[in-house]
């Protein structure tokens, strides 16, 4: 509806008078349905009856189950073939884990044997400041080695090597499958209108809904978790190569043909080479994605940091869990800085210098030394610090001294925002519901798109959790308002001021590479479990794209409009309200889109916190090994999040049009 208030043509008072009218006639309905006396819609269909109800879970699962018991390929069973396609990827995954985190060991358990040790910290540390010095400078090179040495000395070396190792694979396979379905799609309109959809589910379909078949044919352990990584942080990749392609200048391509190279040499040879640099972002985002999986990979047999994260989070051990979140960020701080260096140097061509081959060297002269000197090999547990007992404190202290205040403001939420938003929502009957989706889209971007929003909501309703959506779009709903209450006027301050950016941009970035379970651990413990806390971890999690992007539509308001405005004798606030933020507005609905998409992938976290949304309902199929009921409403929460980033996104591009940004 906000979406459709803001993308509303520019046509006649008169019109829009009616258009009003019209969505506060909407409202009054949608609210009064949740005062009528109860049971009065039970002839009025409130939820799909049963009998009608379409059994897409039941047959989902009976597929799978026959995946794994009966399908065969040939004389071999589907099974077998999975199977061993995981062990395939584990051979890649236990050298890496063997060079970075266990040494090479023979035998299995108790009864393994380490024959030669992993490459020792000082040597990591070493290559990783070389690598640094060459990509980005000597601030670069320091900022490497103060990483990579805050690992040792906090303790969480040998859980970050096995992360490390973990990426280390999942990326290249992550950038190499991107990179081929971004060209086959670039070169073919149909596979890539095939494709779209599979990327937008795989953005923004819950973890949780596909680890459970991947579970089922691939077997518990890191193979399974690399391909669950691999599945979560490839899309971006495809549409960046697809955009890095179509962006190679013309005049390149034309060159490449005159040059009389075939369509096979013209993508691989001109301008795959053309679009490094784009291309580069994309695995920036690969890496950044991959480490967000982490902890989630844990559950499945990944280990490493986010095991700790995972271990600390069931025990309530807020200083462990947070010093194993902070050494996630820290390593994901590295790896961006690097990967963002790289790429911004990729378009200008790499200086030949024999410093990667110098980091190799100092890794492998370490390795050596490591054989005379222990404390080159491990960092010594005396010299390691740990601020475990003060995190342990303070939330104590926080508790003692604080614990009715937190409750009264629990309370005052709960009771004058969550309760009403809910009650309207819940009582909404799914006719009710699709009829409004459908005007709003129609609204928005016309009948064909009104009537894929139509087909998204009947399928919930017809699936069988419509009343879980409800409560999923109401906590999504609340939280997204709530992190726009702060991001736009936060992101307007950013943007106007470089001073406040320098302090905000380290607090969204800590924000967006710190893992989500991580938020639960103090917020559970201030607050304990229920839909507050969710409310507050999903705002901590999502907030960071809509100051982000206000702060960029801001900055990026033409100063020759703003001139105008001063000549005209406005006042810096005027400038604000009246000419940035209307100019900005695009931008900041695309904030939005991505902070509802953020708040939309919490849900199944949240769950464990004590939600009853679609996210439970995926967290209940995966702990019930129930394949078809965790991919039917992990599929729900994806038309969900479709749903509403078409909205704004659509009605930021009106907008666009509206203010003369774009034809």
């Amino acid at each position: 509806m906000i979406a459709a208030t803001l993308a509303a043509p520019a046509s006649g008072p008169g019109r829009r008078s009616s258009w009003l009218l019209a969505w506060l006639v909407v409202l009054a309905v949608t609210i009064g349905f949740s005062h009528l006396p109860r049971g009065t819609l039970d002839g009025l269909w409130e939820e799909v009856p049963r009998g009608m109800q379409i059994p897409v879970a039941r047959w989902i699962s009976a597929a799978t189950a026959w995946l794994v018991d009966d399908a065969r390929i040939g004389p071999v069973a589907f099974r077998d073939v999975t199977r061993g396609l995981a062990a395939l990827l584990e051979a890649p995954l236990r050298a890496a884990s063997s060079l970075l985190a266990t040494g090479l060991m023979r035998g299995e358990g108790s009864a393994a044997v380490r024959l030669l040790p992993p490459l020792p910290w000082l040597g990591v540390v070493g290559a990783g400041a070389l690598l640094g010095l060459h990509a980005g400078g000597a601030r670069l090179a320091a900022l490497m080695a103060a990483c990579l040495g805050y690992l040792a000395v906090f303790g969480q070396w040998q859980s970050a090597m096995t992360t490390l190792a973990s990426i280390a694979i999942a990326v290249p396979l992550g950038v190499a499958g991107g990179l081929l379905l971004g060209i086959a799609a670039y070169r073919s309109r149909r596979f890539e209108a095939a494709l779209s959809p599979v990327l937008d589910a795989m953005q923004t379909a819950p973890v949780f809904a596909y680890l459970l078949p991947i579970l089922v044919l691939f077997g518990f352990g890191p193979a399974a978790a690399l391909i669950a990584t691999v599945i979560y942080a490839m899309p971006p990749m495809v549409r960046v190569t697809q955009l890095a392609l179509r962006g190679v200048s013309p005049e390149i391509v034309e060159y490449g043909r005159m040059a009389g190279a075939t369509p096979r040499q013209l993508v691989w040879r001109v301008m795959v080479p053309s679009a490094r640099a784009p291309l580069m972002v994309g695995v920036n985002q690969v890496i950044m994605l991959s480490l967000n999986m982490v902890i989630i990979a844990s559950m499945i047999g990944a280990g490493g940091l986010g095991y700790d994260v995972l271990t600390s989070l069931r025990r309530l051990d807020i200083g462990g869990g947070l010093e194993a979140g902070v050494a996630i960020v820290v390593l994901a701080v590295a790896l961006d800085r690097l990967s963002q260096a790289y790429a911004a140097r990729a378009g200008h061509g790499l200086p030949r210098s024999r410093l990667p081959l110098a980091a190799l060297a100092a890794a492998v002269a370490a390795w050596g030394l490591a054989f005379l000197v222990p404390a080159v090999a491990v960092y010594p547990e005396g010299w390691q610090v740990s601020t475990s007992d003060f995190w342990a404190g303070a939330i104590e202290w926080l508790n003692v001294n604080y614990f009715d205040t937190f409750e009264a403001i629990k309370t005052a939420v709960l009771t004058n925002l969550l309760l009403p938003v809910r009650r309207v929502l819940v009582a909404v009957p799914w006719w009710w519901g699709t009829f409004v989706i459908a005007l709003a889209m129609w609204r928005i971007g016309g009948s064909r798109r009104a009537g894929i929003a139509a087909g998204f909501a009947l399928f919930v309703a017809f699936t069988g959790y419509w009343a879980p959506a409800m409560v999923s779009i109401y906590l999504v709903g609340v939280s997204v308002l709530i992190a726009a209450a702060i991001g736009v006027p936060v992101g307007i301050a950013s943007g106007l001021s470089p001073r406040v950016w320098a302090w905000v941009q380290p607090a969204i970035d800590t924000l967006q590479t710190l893992p989500s379970f991580v938020y639960l651990i103090p917020v559970v413990m201030l607050f304990r479990v229920g839909e507050f806390t969710a409310l507050i971890a999903i705002v901590l999690y999502a907030v960071a794209p809509a100051i982000r992007y206000t702060a960029l539509g801001v900055r990026e308001v033409d100063p020759a409009l703003i001139e105008a405005a001063t000549a005209m004798g406005t006042t810096p606030a005027q400038r604000v309200l009246r000419v940035r933020l209307p100019l900005a507005a695009p931008e900041v609905l695309l904030g939005l889109s991505q902070t509802v998409l953020l708040a939309v992938s919490m849900l199944v976290i949240t769950a464990l916190v004590g939600t009853r949304d679609l996210g439970q309902e995926v967290y209940i199929a995966l702990t019930k090994a129930d394949v078809g009921r965790g991919l039917v409403a992990g599929a729900c929460i994806a038309m969900l999040a479709m749903l509403a980033d078409r909205m704004l996104t659509q009605g930021a591009a009106r907008l666009r049009r509206r203010l003369g940004l774009a034809p």
